[in-house]
């Protein structure tokens, strides 16, 4: 069936293939086979593992955890062909195009031709609410289908999002049977560590899929999986990598294909072990990818599709941005001695009170957690509420879905009572949804706060911070400082989320449609530079030569001090008993890992301070100088190494141990193309959107029949039809989706505010012919159409009356109908009159028996007056 070549330890494999595959080729034909040449080969040195399928379209050794298992080769031989063969058909098999949106379609498509290419890690990067976990699903049926996988894993970052995952299975309909996908395939979620087998696709957390593999019953913690990565990911980079041991119960070929859906970036350190135990194709999800993200899929970024484009394809929405500056937020503040304060656990949240001997000065990085100022907290919710209908959703009257970011539980439980208190509201107004709400769900919270009324404002940490999908939030209020662009673009997501408008005002009544969010920026987060997050290796490029050559210099900076650290725990790691006996023997006593946490002190701010405080004699409360604790730093910088430092044998041992175990593989750095043949905010957003509206109509006004008339006015007076004022709106529509008629309103009047009126109405279809007019300068004030219509019509009374001609009073009553009608849609005929309210009052019939003959002309010529004039 197969060969293993067997290698001793530290043999590259690399050209071990082909020995191997010689041996599978000239295998006798008298001894017992399956076919020839010998479909399975492996190369190992005990260490390390290749396999090669020989059948395969395009043969190539992978690296892979283990052995199969006999069965499976087995299973394998029976097959007519390999899965890599049938990947690389399934282009054949037309996509639901459809179905689907069209960035989809090109992240479906990128991500099949990585499979016919054999490429083991894919990465899709989609903007939050562009349908990522729709293009799995997707993939999933194709992949089970077409490419006959055995089994799909979909790993989610909590249990609600494998809840929302398992939904969206449950809810898809298959584009050919018409059928639910769990109709025809089984779908676990899992809740304990019991596999089924017989599902196709299981949803679980890295947690629990590490404790699976592990032989555990089941979770130590099951909250765990409650608990978002993104919420503890700085304690889970200091952890070393979970280690991962064969399990004969969840063998390696167990998963065929595995997604990762928006995990955080420990998952490809703290839990990388893990994935890479299966030999699976890996597929990322992600909106918000890191350099760790890039670098763990192997720069093969399949799909790239920005929230820009999601904004510029009406997928998403866009944002703007609202800020709320106070001087306690900027300065902090002081409490007086003498007060008496009150003084609150912050676990507990029990009190006590006490007078302060001494003043109590604080800076806004003690805002909420040394120290709690209700009126800073006070102040930003009420000038929230005083700005909220005035000027950051003026015309509303009731408060949009707002989502209110938190710095922790206890901050969260003071905003929900503030807010209660500032908008003189009950319970239900505003509720906390995080992992320490007791007597309901946080789930339960979740789908109130979505599909319900109330609550109207939700205060968080991480629980709704990433993942979670609340398409009707309107708002997002951030009361907490945030650092990592990865983690701000994942809380952006909650806002950008297009939502149906007979959904949106289900919730929110008054609202007509979601076609923009608002930042409402109470700590300055929009202000300040965002950073990808940076692992402790800050230095990957310097060798651990040169950093060693910067000690005994003293030379050496917080990354050269941050890199060694790394860089020594990862070699202790790597050391025998032997070796780790030597190095204490040759450095007097002290283990790697002592002298890394030595480096990892140094570099700790409080201990800084502490030293500091120290040196200068500062008292408790206040912050020494600048320069003593740069001097601190430099002191305890030069501490740390100094054993390396006043050491020549200890750090040449080091380099020789080095070299002996380790190569530095750069999965971070991407690389780009330099040169390759020919040579070739907010106000701005609006210009942009206004020249392009102005273009497009341009270069359209010969194509599209509304412009031809719009644009020959007033030399040509022509009257528009309904249909051509459709055919109008629907052309924009298909153009730029996000080109509606309140959005192309806003970006006017961002840009003429003395110019435009309305910015607040419903829009009307006939707004469209409003806003043409005044882009090709036939009206100087762009003024909602119904407002205009009515303006002109009393010209046109005032006209006839002139004239001599008068109305009756049931004339009127037609006339002024007839007048809203061409308000609405710019146009009316005399197909009109036998629908709705003149329907009513007998229709066609009643208006010619009212008007005579003279009727249709009368239509003409109010369609030319209130439009074409």
């Amino acid at each position: 069936m197969g060969i293993i070549e067997a290698k001793p330890k530290g043999t590259t494999l690399s050209g071990v293939a082909e020995q191997a595959a010689v041996y599978a080729a000239g295998w006798p034909a008298d001894l017992p086979h399956v076919t020839l040449p010998l479909p399975f080969q492996y190369e190992s040195t005990g260490t390390e593992t290749y396999f090669r399928d020989n059948r395969d379209p395009a043969p190539r050794s992978r690296r892979v955890f283990t052995f199969h298992r006999p069965e499976t080769l087995a299973e394998w031989a029976r097959e007519d062909d390999t899965l890599r063969a049938r990947l690389r058909r399934l282009a054949e098999y037309p996509l639901p195009e459809n179905r689907l949106w069209p960035a989809q379609v090109r992240a479906l498509r990128g991500l099949e031709t990585s499979f016919a290419q054999d490429k083991p890690r894919a990465l899709i990067q989609m903007a939050t609410g562009a349908g990522k976990t729709r293009v799995a699903v997707n993939a999933a049926y194709r992949l089970i289908k077409y490419a006959g996988a055995r089994r799909i894993l979909f790993l989610v970052d909590r249990t609600n999002l494998g809840r929302q995952a398992f939904g969206e299975f449950d809810q898809f309909i298959t584009p050919d049977e018409g059928r639910q996908f769990t109709e025809l395939y089984n779908v676990q979620h899992l809740r304990s560590n019991v596999l089924d087998s017989v599902s196709k696709v299981h949803i679980t957390t890295i947690q629990r899929l590490y404790s699976i593999l592990r032989g555990e019953p089941d979770l130590e913690d099951p909250t765990i999986e409650d608990i978002s990565l993104f919420a503890i990911g700085d304690q889970l980079e200091k952890q070393p990598p979970k280690e991962v041991v064969y399990n004969p119960n969840l063998p390696i070929e167990y998963y065929d294909f595995i997604f990762i859906d928006e995990c955080h970036r420990s998952i490809y350190n703290l839990w990388r072990q893990v994935l890479e135990y299966f030999d699976a194709y890996l597929i990322g999800l992600t909106a918000t990818p890191s350099k760790h993200t890039f670098g763990f899929f192997n720069q093969n970024l399949v799909m790239e599709y920005t929230r820009q484009e999601a904004v510029a394809d009406g997928v998403n929405v866009d944002g703007e941005v609202y800020r709320i500056h106070t001087r306690i937020t900027e300065q902090g503040s002081k409490i007086e001695a003498g007060y008496v304060v009150p003084k609150r656990d912050r676990l507990t949240r029990r009190q006590r009170w006490e007078q302060l001997e001494e003043d109590l000065p604080y800076d806004p990085s003690q805002l909420d957690r040394g120290v709690v100022s209700e009126g800073q907290i006070r102040t930003i919710i009420r000038t929230f509420k005083e700005k909220l209908f005035a000027k950051i959703f003026s015309g509303r009257a009731e408060v949009p879905k707002t989502l209110i970011f938190a710095k922790d539980d206890s901050h969260a439980e003071d905003i929900v009572r503030i807010v209660r208190e500032e908008f003189g509201q009950g319970d239900d107004f505003a509720k906390k949804i995080t992992y320490r709400v007791t007597g309901i769900k946080p789930e339960e919270l979740i789908a109130e706060f979505r599909n319900s009324y109330y609550p109207r404002i939700a205060v968080t940490v991480d629980m709704v911070a990433t993942g979670t999908d609340i398409k009707p939030v309107e708002v997002l209020l951030f009361m907490r400082a945030v650092k990592s662009r990865v983690l701000f673009e994942q809380m952006l997501g909650r806002g950008t989320r297009v939502v149906d408008p007979t959904e949106l005002q289900s919730v929110t009544p008054d609202a007509r449609v979601k076609d923009h969010f608002v930042i409402v920026d109470a700590v300055g987060v929009t202000e300040q530079p965002l950073f990808d997050p940076q692992p402790m290796e800050r230095k990957r490029s310097v060798p651990l030569k040169r950093l060693l050559e910067r000690v005994a210099l003293g030379a050496v900076d917080d990354d050269d001090l941050s890199s060694l650290a790394a860089r020594l725990k990862r070699l202790e790691r790597k050391l025998t008993s032997d070796e780790a006996a030597y190095i204490q023997e040759v450095s007097g006593g002290l283990t790697l890992g002592d002298l890394a946490r030595r480096m990892v002190d140094a570099l700790d701010p409080d201990r800084v301070l502490e030293r500091a405080r120290e040196r200068s004699a500062t008292p408790e409360g206040e912050e020494p100088p600048p320069e003593t604790v740069e001097q601190a730093a430099q002191e305890m910088r030069l501490e740390a190494v100094r054993p390396l430092a006043a050491n020549p044998n200890l750090r040449n041992l080091l380099l020789d141990l080095h070299w002996r175990h380790e190569q530095v593989i750069d999965d971070i750095s991407q690389d780009e193309v330099l040169e390759a043949g020919f040579d070739p905010s907010a106000t701005e957003r609006a210009r942009e959107t206004v020249e392009s509206f102005r273009r497009f109509l341009e270069e359209h006004k010969d194509e599209i029949a509304a412009l031809q008339i719009l644009y020959n006015l007033p030399y040509r007076r022509r009257a528009l039809t309904y249909e051509q004022v459709k055919e109008l709106a629907d052309a924009l529509s298909h153009y730029r989706p996000n080109w509606t008629t309140e959005a192309l309103w806003k970006a006017y009047a961002r840009l003429e505010r003395d110019r435009v009126k309305g910015v607040n109405a419903p829009r009307v279809l006939a707004d469209i012919v409003a806003l043409v007019r005044h882009a090709v300068q036939l009206d100087d004030e762009l003024v909602p159409f119904p407002e205009r219509a009515q303006q002109r019509y009393r010209d046109w009374l005032a006209a006839q009356e002139a004239a001599g001609r008068t109305f009756t009073e049931e004339q009127r009553w037609w006339l002024d109908e007839i007048v809203r009608l061409i308000g609405t849609q710019a146009s009316v005929s005399l197909e009109d009159l036998d629908r709705g309210t003149f329907f009513q009052r007998g229709g066609r019939v009643a208006a010619l028996r009212l008007f005579g003959d003279d009727l249709p002309r009368l239509l003409e010529e109010l369609n030319l007056a209130l439009v074409a004039s």
